[in-house]
């Protein structure tokens, strides 16, 4: 059964019915400031206590500021009221765990004061939604530590048939549309999803992640996949070998090659390999050996497979800012007309594959913003959009019990969910 946007009565039933059928499958991972032996009895006994960043704020005032252009720790507290000595080992007691140098404008902070003298108890930056540096001056001694708020799991289930893309059946389904970004990674070589067709159809279980109970926020990972397009149908199963997550097919093959298919998520190809291309620049005919994707400035430019940079500069030839990797004896692939390089990437450095290694842009002999993207084999220049990508490891043969067992696991439960989904849809 498809589950559509009319029958948004049906979908709100489903997900409800769904949601308590799989509570058992959620899963938590918390971060305790203190052991239950730490907390006082009477608080344990009381549990309409107000908590935030695991601190009891029953007594306090919460007060949240933005941090501003020019903004650094020291100008933080001096605005806080802060003596200047007190400002200093702020400073300093703040470092052990928090960077100054990230911080950046329109991140938050937090103070928590008493509410008769409004004296500053503890002070909170946020390093992300789920993540915090707690400065604790409640005692002669600063204290800084780390608080990660609780993050729970919820597992989901959704199948649907294509009646337009991937993207709008998810989206209009009620789901973080990323969903599709996360589908079609895992099956990049397998399906082309600029080609999938009315009548392809999926089924999928995925985890979503939530802070404070009711915040979502992300699809967390897809737990199984099953994709029919143009009449087969491919499976995914999640699997880990090496310490290495990677999804694999039915008889234990790595759905992931040695290259991805592309080096940017979205795009727009603008211009193909050919031995004669008339350069909008030059105004003349010459060889373009790569293949052109135009996307924003500043889109994340990925490194189709693991490799090193064996060179990083400026082309003066017109290729602008570039990255050229080597990825073994036979294959290497330059990125040109890059913005920016990624962090760390320099001559001599490792890359795997999916690292942002720079940032599209417009430099060299550019019309607008775009990747130049070129790959060599055995020296040669090659089609990057013909290019076959040799498979990765296939699961290990004293490993295959293991994966067969997770494997049954996965697909009794997408049957199980599946005729959940269908009994409903009879009874609606």
């Amino acid at each position: 059964m498809t589950i559509t946007t009319n029958k948004t009565k049906h979908l709100r039933f489903l997900t409800c019915f769904l949601f308590c059928l799989l509570s058992c499958l959620s899963c938590k991972k918390t971060v305790q400031p203190e052991t239950e032996e730490d907390v006082d009895s009477e608080w344990l006994e009381n549990p309409s206590h107000l908590y935030e960043y695991g601190i009891c704020v029953d007594s306090l005032d919460v007060t949240n500021y933005t941090i501003k252009n020019g903004d650094n720790l020291s100008a933080i507290f001096t605005r806080l009221g802060f003596s200047a000595n007190m400002t200093d080992s702020l400073c300093k007691t703040s470092g052990e765990i928090f960077d100054p140098r990230k911080l950046r404008a329109g991140m938050i902070y937090t103070t928590l004061a008493t509410r008769d003298s409004l004296a500053i108890q503890y002070i909170i930056f946020a390093k992300s939604m789920t993540d915090f540096s707690i400065i604790d001056i409640t005692e002669d001694r600063i204290k800084a530590y780390e608080y990660n708020k609780e993050i729970r799991f919820e597992r989901r289930y959704m199948e649907g048939a294509i009646t337009s893309s991937l993207w709008n059946i998810i989206k209009n389904n009620g789901a973080d549309p990323l969903l599709a970004l996360k589908i079609s990674d895992i099956l990049a070589w397998q399906v082309d999803f600029f080609d999938v067709k009315e009548g392809d159809s999926f089924r999928v279980v995925y985890d979503v992640a939530f802070i404070d109970d009711t915040a979502e926020l992300n699809v967390s990972s897809v737990e199984g996949l099953v994709f029919v397009h143009r009449g087969k149908e491919f499976t995914a199963i999640p699997f880990t070998q090496d310490s290495i997550r990677e999804y694999f097919d039915m008889e234990g093959n790595s759905l992931r090659g040695a290259f991805l298919k592309a080096p940017l998520d979205f795009f727009r190809i603008t211009s193909r390999f050919t031995n004669a291309r008339f350069h909008p620049i030059l105004k003349r005919y010459r060889a373009h050996h790569g293949v052109d994707y135009a996307a924003p400035i500043g889109t994340p430019v990925k490194t189709i497979g693991d490799g090193t940079v064996i060179a990083k500069g400026f082309d003066t030839k017109g290729g602008g800012n570039f990255v050229k990797i080597k990825h073994n004896s036979v294959y290497t692939t330059t990125y040109m007309h890059l913005s920016r390089f990624g962090k760390g990437i320099q001559q001599g450095a490792s890359v795997k594959q999916g690292a942002v290694i720079g940032y599209v842009g417009s430099t060299g002999l550019s019309t607008g913003p775009h990747l130049d993207f070129r790959v060599h084999k055995n020296g040669q220049p090659i089609d990057p959009l013909k290019m076959e990508s040799p498979p990765a490891e296939p699961v290990k043969a004293a490993l295959r019990d293991s994966f067969n067992i997770i494997k049954h696991t996965i697909l009794t439960e997408m049957d199980s969910l599946q005729s959940v989904v269908r009994e409903l849809a009879v009874n609606d």
